[in-house]
């Protein structure tokens, strides 16, 4: 036990550790060259935002390890755990909620301010914000807490009487309990007048988490839910359009030439909104514009990636070209590899959460499984189907921002990331960290018993007063699966529509790269190009 005990401590400090590099190698490999040497605060907030957020997706198997320490126990609290987890989590989720609702918008606004303005009045302009928006928050979740910030547990009383240790057990569906007479000990077969309500009040720091679960799991339906599906599908995608062919050199020209002059047209429509924004006329035709604007950005780089990868340049032009076709190879097989833990997540969902009693536990006999073949690769295998279910978030976040009006895009990209978009995106990955954490709890319940995590968050958040009703009809959870559902036939029925068809009459692969009218099945042909 001292061992085992030791060896998780050991494990748990060398695993912060790791995140926090990694976290420092993202940032300084994502971050623009225009912020290098400067913005030192929000560059803090990033790395630490996104060590909590991988930290505690780490804590659910961590809490499952923890737990194993009591295997052999008759109940939980007659061992010592080697982690006191449940501080732990309220700890992380209350840091959580801070930087995501304080710490990241100070940051944004500070970093997005009037350059022209001191740092002081900077500073200033960005604590108003804060303590304002910190003011509302606080009115809010007190009148919350005071009025509904209670847990209504159903329980059920049962008894039973005591008798002198027997030689042999005899029980029989007649005879559940000690003793003769009618007792109550069978939560079956109790009649229903022994169930009663419990009511009790949250504390504060659970209520502020439950709170904060509600949000994100909104979040976490919409966008993990299209994240599923398009996070696989997308790969997959990227290498049926694969170009299949280096252009030649005039056809490159053509193309360029093109790219240059629509980059010098969003030049001029950017300086136009430039000057708008100057002379205060900040409304909302200018921001309808500014996103527009934004849009069109993406789809020139997505363009000049495009062109360089079919036109490779400079004494290394054939090896370039062969890791393109290297990168499209590894996009398939991490395609078709995502789709299987796509389609096992959905299955998992309607096997386990959706349909009532399960049909089997499916992924946690997996999990149980896999530990018995060594001790923690049930565990590796769990916090990995929990990653993916955050990058699934991030990735229809991503696919939404690019196609929906409403939601201000800030991608992510090597070397040209503004740290606007990196908060944004960090602040992001936090909300939706612990509805992730929320749903693996409740997914995985059967392998993550006993844990302090499905404490916090399944008995108390599946219990509290006035939000239980989204839990108990499973509101989120089937949000998921349908808005999973339509995405793959959005993918299956209508993405390969538009390449197969309507793409070979009129469709820019870039700006000016128009194709010939010729028609086949499943081919657009040009004089120098064919794809497929």
């Amino acid at each position: 036990m001292g061992d085992f005990n030791l060896a998780l401590v050991i494990v748990a400090i060398v695993v912060c550790v790791l995140v926090f590099i990694f976290n420092v190698y993202l940032l300084v490999n994502y971050q623009h060259p225009d912020d290098k040497n400067q913005a030192y605060f929000p560059k803090f907030v990033v790395v630490l935002g996104l060590s909590v957020a991988a930290i505690s997706i780490l804590m659910l198997p961590a809490d499952v390890a923890n737990r194993q320490a009591c295997r052999h126990a008759i109940y939980n609290g007659a061992c010592n755990l080697t982690l006191p987890m449940k501080d732990l989590w309220l700890a992380v989720y209350i840091l959580d909620a801070v930087l995501v609702f304080f710490v990241i918008p100070f940051a944004m606004f500070y970093y997005e301010g009037d350059q022209d303005k001191s740092i002081g009045k900077r500073i200033k302009s960005a604590l108003l914000w804060v303590v304002t928006t910190a003011i509302v928050c606080g009115l809010v979740l007190g009148i919350l807490y005071g009025l509904v910030g209670k847990v209504d547990f159903t329980v059920r009383h049962l008894s039973s009487s005591t008798t002198t240790f027997p030689n042999s057990w005899d029980f029989s569906s007649s005879q559940q309990c000690i003793g003769n007479g009618a007792r109550q000990c069978s939560a079956y077969l109790a009649s229903a007048s022994s169930e009663k309500t419990w009511t009790m009040r949250t504390t504060f720091p659970e209520y502020v988490v439950a709170l904060a679960t509600i949000v994100g799991s909104v979040l976490f339906s919409i966008f993990g839910g299209v994240g599923i599906a398009c996070l696989p599908l997308g790969l997959i995608f990227e290498f049926i359009r694969r170009p299949k062919a280096v252009i030649t050199r005039s056809q490159y020209i053509k193309e360029a030439t093109e790219l240059g002059k629509k980059a010098r047209e969003l030049k001029k429509a950017a300086d136009a909104l430039h000057q708008e924004e100057r002379s205060g006329s900040k409304g909302r035709k200018w921001r309808k514009n500014v996103k527009a604007v934004e849009k069109e950005l993406l789809q020139l780089e997505e363009d000049v990636k495009l062109l360089e990868e079919m036109y490779p340049q400079g004494e290394k032009a054939e090896t370039s070209w062969a890791l393109t076709v290297l990168g499209y190879l590894a996009r398939l097989v991490l395609g078709i590899l995502g789709l299987i833990v796509s389609v096992a997540w959905v299955a998992h969902i309607v096997i386990y959460l959706l349909i009532d009693p399960p049909l089997s536990a499916f992924l946690n006999e997996v999990f149980i499984k896999l530990d018995d073949v060594w001790g923690l690769l049930g565990t590796a295998a769990f916090a990995f189907f929990c990653f993916y279910l955050l990058l699934a978030v991030i990735a229809g976040a991503m696919m939404l921002g690019l196609r929906l009006v409403f939601i201000t895009i800030h991608p992510m990209k090597w070397g040209a990331t503004l740290m606007n978009s990196f908060l944004f995106n960090v602040a992001l990955i936090l909300l939706c960290s612990i509805s992730v954490i929320q749903f693996c709890s409740t997914a995985f319940g059967y392998y993550a018993q006993a844990t302090a995590a499905q404490e916090i968050f399944g008995h108390t958040l599946q219990s509290l007063r006035g939000i239980k009703y989204l839990y108990k009809y499973n509101v989120f959870q089937i949000a998921f699966v349908v808005l999973a559902g339509l995405t793959f036939i959005y993918y299956a029925g209508f993405i390969p529509i538009s390449a197969s068809v309507l793409e070979c009459f009129r469709v820019r692969i870039s700006p000016g790269f128009i194709m010939s009218h010729e028609f086949g099945v499943g081919k657009c042909h040009t004089n120098e190009v064919v794809w497929e």
